[in-house]
């Protein structure tokens, strides 16, 4: 195990799989003691395991970051418990696929809700810790889709695109007191969300990939590396950064498929 966030507490949301999983086990294996959330209970024990098989210190809790009081009281715990809060990491989403004459308006909220609305409550609720010990590290989770706009998207991208605006402005919030707030922008990661699309729609999926730049789509552990420099000190000059994790997608000029 190396050393990068030794004695660093990390708390990190929609911790049960895909990103989340990988980014837990990645902050783990270099000595962070990780505190994973989700709604389900039974992917999130299958994550706080694989965490422990690595040799990691984890917790999981049970929790919609969508129930603000909830989300706030729990950040405020685990800072309170362990005496710090380092790193916080907001992955938890929420996302819709349709055109938006059949887009609901109660569709809209919910990708607001869990991918805005809950960040800023995170987000919030870290700064109150961090401003007083004068470090952190804030990390959130947004995606390529909050750069690009695409189709049958419109409320999770125009979410995502929120949580990208809203953390520059954190950043610049957060500066003085020595806390830094960056964003990351996955393009396609091979989460079991995207896999089961795949098995879906192979074709559209196949295509999806051909347009991506280096031909292939991410690994979970991929998009981790980076949160983890963006946690670590080896970033302690970044803040207010969108980083694009993407194989490049973000970058090119859109053709047809």
């Amino acid at each position: 195990m190396a050393d990068r966030m030794t004695g660093k507490v990390a708390f990190i949301t929609g911790g049960s799989d895909g990103i989340g999983r990988a980014t837990a086990i990645r902050l783990a294996e270099e000595g962070a003691h990780v505190v994973i959330c989700a709604r389900r209970p039974g992917p999130l024990g299958e994550a706080e395991a694989a965490v422990k098989a690595v040799g990691g210190s984890v917790e999981a809790l049970k929790l919609d970051v969508g129930d603000a009081a909830a989300y706030e009281e729990a950040i405020a715990d685990v800072a309170e418990r362990h005496g710090h809060l380092d790193v916080l990491v907001n992955n938890a989403m929420s996302v819709h696929y349709a055109p938006i004459l059949d887009t609901s308006l109660e569709d809209w909220r919910e990708d607001f809700r869990v991918n805005a609305d809950a960040v800023f409550v995170g987000t919030k609720a870290a700064l109150r810790v961090m401003y007083g010990q004068r470090s952190g590290s804030i990390i959130n989770i947004a995606s390529t889709n909050g750069l690009l706009a695409m189709v049958a998207m419109s409320s999770y991208s125009a979410s995502k695109a929120a949580l990208i605006h809203f953390s520059a402005v954190a950043a610049l919030e957060a500066a003085p007191y020595g806390v830094r707030v960056n964003v990351i922008a996955p393009g396609q990661i091979l989460t079991p969300a995207v896999e089961n699309f795949a098995k879906v729609d192979p074709d559209r999926a196949a295509r999806s990939t051909a347009l991506i730049p280096m031909k292939r789509a991410g690994q979970p552990r991929e998009l981790a590396n980076a949160v983890l420099f963006l946690a670590s000190d080896e970033s302690s000059f970044v803040t207010g950064a969108c980083l694009p994790v993407d194989g490049g997608k973000s970058v090119q000029m859109n053709m047809p498929a």
